[in-house]
C-alpha cells in the first residue's frame, strides 16, 4: 500500500488501542467512543468458523473503508481433536482510521469460543483489553482437556482483563429454535451470533455479510437463514445487553489512501490477478502445472476459475510432473508459471535447471513455509531465499523477487514476468505464507498503467552462413539482454534441438568442448547480473548511522518498529529488497554509507550471509523462526539497542 506521512500516534502501527475522542448519547442510549485503531483476534476451535467469521469482518471493514491488515492463524492438521490446543484456529485483524502495516502486535479483543482458544492466545492479551468468552463452553470436561483444574472465569485468571462472559451457544440455539434444527446443527451458527457481537461493537456494515450468506447456503435455504438470524440475534443482543455499554467507532481511513477504486485481497488472491494481468499484457496464454501444496494452493484454486482470460491449469500428479508440463507450455509459447512450497522446490529443481539450459521463461512461485521437511505447514517462514539462489546442481543462476505485502503480490507477479520474458529464463517468485494468506487493501490499477510485456517470437532465419544460406540459430542471443531467440516450435525453418545437455554456442548443437562450457556457463551468469532492477530506495530522513535492511514480508513489521523508533526521536533508516538476485546496482554505495547495517530475517540470517559474501559489510542478523511474523515492538527494541550499541 502507499504510504503517508503520519503523525507520531500514527507511526505507533501496531500499539494499543488509544481513545480519540468520546460521542456521549442521550440518557437511555449507549455511549460510543471514537477510536483511532483496534486488534480483534477471534479464536475457538478448527470446526467454529474462525477463519470465515474473520474473513467476514475483515469485508464489512473493507468496505467501510478502514485501512487493514490481517493474520489468519490455524493448525496444519485436518482436523486436530476438538477443544484441544494443537486444534486452535485463530483470525486476528488490525483496521485503523491511518495507515498500518501490520495485524498488530496485541488484540485488543479477544474472542474466546472455549477454553482452549483462551488458554492459547492469553499470553497475547495486554491488561485491561476486552476477552468476550463462550461460558457454555466452560464445563469441566473443555477445561480439564487444556489443564484448567478451574475455571478461570471465576479464579481470578481474568481479574486484569474487561471480562465479557456471553452463553453464545445457547443463544444461538435459542434465537434458531423456530428453524426445526438440532442442537448441533443450530450450535453450528454460534460464530454467526459472535460475527453480530462485533459487528454492533464496531459499527460494521450488515448488508453483505446476509447477502454473502444466502448466497453461499443458496442450495439450503434454511441454513442460510438461519446463519442470518443467528448473525441479527448477535447484533441485537450487543444493543440490548447492559454488559456492553459501550461501542466503538473507527473513521473510514480517507488520508491512507491515493484516490481510486479499492478491494480487500489477499496476498495469493493479488498474485494469481497479477499473473492474469501479465500474461494479458504480454499477450500469451497463461499456463499453470502445479501441484497442490499448502499455502500455495489458492492460486491454483483461483487461477482454474479464469479461463476466459486464456488461463489453463493442469494439477499435476507430483511436483515434478507439474513443472515439467509448465516448462513445456514455455516451449510452446505461453506464459509459463508451476506454484509451490519449499518442498515441492526441493522436487523441481531438476527442471528447473533444465529450464536455465533451455533458457526458456519459467515462472517458479515458492509460497514459502516452516521447515525443514514437511516442517509447518501453515505457518509462515523465509527460509527459502539460498535453496532459490543455489538449490540446484551446476552453476544455475535465476533471478530472484520478493514481494513485500500482500497488495504488493499483484506488482511482483507483473516484475516476474518482465524479467522472465525479457531475459529468456526461470524466475523465482519468493512469497510466504504470511503474505499469502493475510489481507490488506488494494487499489485497483488501470489498465493503462500495467506494462507492456509483449514479446516478439522468432519468425525467419537468424543467421548466414559461410556459402551464403540462411539458417535459425537457436543460441544466437540479443546483445542487450544476451537473451536467446524464442521459436514457437512448429515454425517452419525454425526447427532445434532442446534438452539438458550443454549446448554448443549459437547452432544450439549438442556440445563437449570445455571452452564451449565454460563460455556458456559465464554466459548465462552474465545475462543475470544483467538483469536490469531499479535502484534500492532509501528512506533516511534525519541523516542516521543505522540501516535496516530486509526483503520480503519483514516489510510490515519492520516499517512499524521504524516509524515507533522515529516517534521517539531515535534516528534510523530503512530499505527494503525486492529483487534479491541480481540485487540492485547502488546496493553496496548504499550499505557503505551506514555505520551498522541490521537485517530481520525469520530465518537464520540467509539474507546477511549473502550481504556479508558479496559486500564484505559486517550486516548483524536479527532472526525469528517460530512461525510467526515478527512484531513491530519487538524489532523497535532490538533496533533500539542496535542503534546504542
Amino acid at each position: 500500500m502507499t504510504s503517508q506521512v503520519s503523525t507520531p500516534a500514527e507511526q505507533a502501527d501496531g500499539a494499543d488501542e488509544a481513545v480519540v475522542g468520546e460521542q456521549r448519547k442521550p440518557a437511555g442510549e449507549k455511549e460510543v467512543k471514537r477510536l483511532d485503531r483496534v486488534i480483534i483476534r477471534f479464536a475457538g476451535d478448527s470446526g467454529d468458523g474462525m477463519q470465515l467469521t474473520g474473513d467476514r469482518f475483515t469485508s464489512e471493514t473493507a468496505s467501510f473503508g478502514n485501512d487493514l491488515s490481517t493474520l489468519p492463524n490455524f493448525p496444519a492438521e485436518i482436523r486436530a481433536p476438538a477443544g484441544t490446543l494443537p486444534g486452535v484456529s485463530s483470525f486476528q485483524l488490525h483496521f485503523a482510521d491511518h495507515d498500518i502495516l501490520t495485524p498488530g502486535d496485541a488484540p485488543n479483543v479477544l474472542v474466546a469460543m472455549n477454553p482452549a482458544a483462551l488458554k492459547a492466545n492469553l499470553a497475547d492479551v495486554p491488561r485491561g483489553a476486552d476477552i468476550i468468552v463462550n461460558t457454555d463452553e466452560f464445563t469441566k470436561r473443555p477445561m480439564a482437556k487444556v489443564g484448567y483444574t478451574t475455571s478461570p472465569l471465576e479464579d481470578g485468571t481474568l481479574d486484569a482483563y474487561n471480562l465479557h462472559p456471553v452463553p453464545l451457544t445457547t443463544l444461538t440455539v435459542e434465537a434458531l429454535k423456530d428453524f426445526g434444527l438440532s442442537r448441533k446443527e443450530a450450535e453450528r451458527s454460534k460464530n454467526m451470533f459472535a460475527l453480530g457481537l462485533l459487528s454492533w461493537m464496531y459499527h460494521r456494515p450488515t448488508e453483505a455479510t446476509e447477502a454473502f450468506l444466502r448466497q453461499k447456503f443458496a442450495k439450503k435455504p434454511e441454513i442460510a437463514e438461519a446463519n442470518v438470524t443467528a448473525f441479527r440475534a448477535g447484533w441485537n443482543f450487543g444493543e440490548t445487553t447492559e454488559d456492553f455499554a459501550v461501542s466503538y467507532e473507527v473513521a473510514p481511513a480517507t488520508r491512507a489512501f491515493p484516490t481510486g477504486t479499492y478491494r480487500n485481497i489477499s496476498g495469493n488472491l493479488a498474485l494469481a490477478y497479477g499473473l492474469i494481468a501479465a500474461s494479458r499484457q504480454a499477450d500469451l496464454p497463461l499456463y499453470l502445472g502445479s501441484y497442490p501444496i499448502t499455502p500455495a494452493s489458492d492460486i491454483l484454486h483461483e487461477l482454474s476459475k479464469h479461463k476466459n482470460f486464456g488461463v489453463r491449469t493442469f494439477q499435476a500428479e507430483d511436483e515434478i510432473a507439474g513443472i515439467g508440463a509448465a516448462l513445456g507450455a514455455a516451449f510452446g509459447g505461453s506464459l509459463a508459471v508451476t506454484t509451490t512450497s519449499g518442498p515441492g522446490v526441493a522436487l523441481k529443481s531438476e527442471t528447473i535447471g533444465l529450464a536455465v539450459s533451455l533458457e526458456l521463461p519459467l515462472l517458479v512461485v515458492d509460497i514459502q513455509r516452516g521447515g525443514p521437511s514437511t516442517g509447518l505447514p501453515t505457518k509462515t517462514e523465509q527460509a527459502d531465499l539460498l535453496q532459490a539462489m543455489y538449490g540446484r546442481n551446476g552453476e544455475a543462476p535465476v533471478p530472484v523477487v520478493a514481494p513485500k505485502t500482500p497488495a504488493d503480490c499483484f506488482e511482483a507477479a507483473l516484475d516476474a514476468a518482465r524479467i522472465a520474458l525479457t531475459y529468456r529464463t526461470p524466475v523465482f517468485l519468493l512469497s510466504d505464507g504470511y503474505l499469502a494468506n493475510g489481507s490488506e487493501p488494494w487499489r485497483i490499477p488501470d489498465t493503462d498503467e500495467l506494462p507492456d510485456l509483449r514479446v516478439q517470437f522468432a519468425t525467419t532465419p537468424n543467421h548466414t552462413l559461410a556459402d551464403g544460406t540462411d539458417v535459425f540459430w537457436p543460441y544466437k542471443r540479443d546483445p542487450q539482454t544476451l537473451a536467446r531467440p524464442w521459436a514457437i516450435p512448429g515454425t517452419p525453418g525454425l526447427e532445434h534441438r532442446i534438452g539438458g545437455i550443454e549446448k554448443q554456442d549459437g547452432t544450439g548443437n549438442i556440445s563437449y568442448d570445455p571452452a564451449n562450457h565454460d563460455f556458456m556457463v559465464r554466459t548465462r551468469q552474465a545475462k543475470i547480473d544483467g538483469i536490469h532492477v531499479p535502484d534500492l530506495d532509501i528512506d533516511d530522513p534525519d541523516g542516521a548511522r543505522t540501516l535496516v535492511l530486509g526483503w520480503g514480508s519483514t516489510y510490515g513489521p519492520i516499517t512499524a518498529a521504524v516509524r515507533r523508533l522515529r516517534a521517539q526521536g531515535e534516528p534510523i533508516a530503512q530499505a527494503h529488497l525486492r529483487h534479491l538476485n541480481p540485487f540492485p546496482g547502488n546496493l553496496g554505495e548504499v550499505l557503505k554509507r551506514y555505520d551498522k547495517v541490521v537485517i530481520p530475517e525469520m530465518n537464520l540470517g540467509q539474507l546477511a550471509t549473502l550481504i556479508r559474501a558479496k559486500y564484505l559489510v559486517d550486516a548483524q542478523s536479527y532472526t525469528q523462526v517460530n512461525g510467526m511474523p515478527f512484531k513491530a515492538e519487538q524489532l523497535a527494541t532490538a533496533l533500539k539497542e542496535a542503534i546504542h550499541v
